[in-house]
């Protein structure tokens, strides 16, 4: 157990930290994966743009690897492109 003040507010903040990582990470995945379901041009253009801040948040927050979200933007964009 912790024997710090400062060990004890770390262990708290870095389990709100997770918290909210992982709620922001499985909002991403979803909304990826509704995009990728979509087969109206009209709503996917529309949706993309929201995707790609979502995806550009978690890589700059260290959520996910900046060349996953560069993978994702571009496949995600290319998916669009063909409907």
């Amino acid at each position: 157990m912790a024997n710090h003040k400062s060990a004890l507010k770390r262990i708290r903040s870095n389990e709100a930290k997770r918290l909210r990582n992982k709620y922001q990470h499985k909002t991403t995945r979803n909304a990826v994966r509704k995009l990728r379901a979509t087969t109206d041009k009209k709503e996917a253009e529309g949706m993309f743009s929201s995707v790609v801040s979502m995806l550009d948040k978690l890589a700059k927050n260290n959520i996910i690897h900046k060349n996953k979200a560069a993978n994702l933007k571009s496949k995600l964009a290319k998916h669009v492109a063909a409907l």
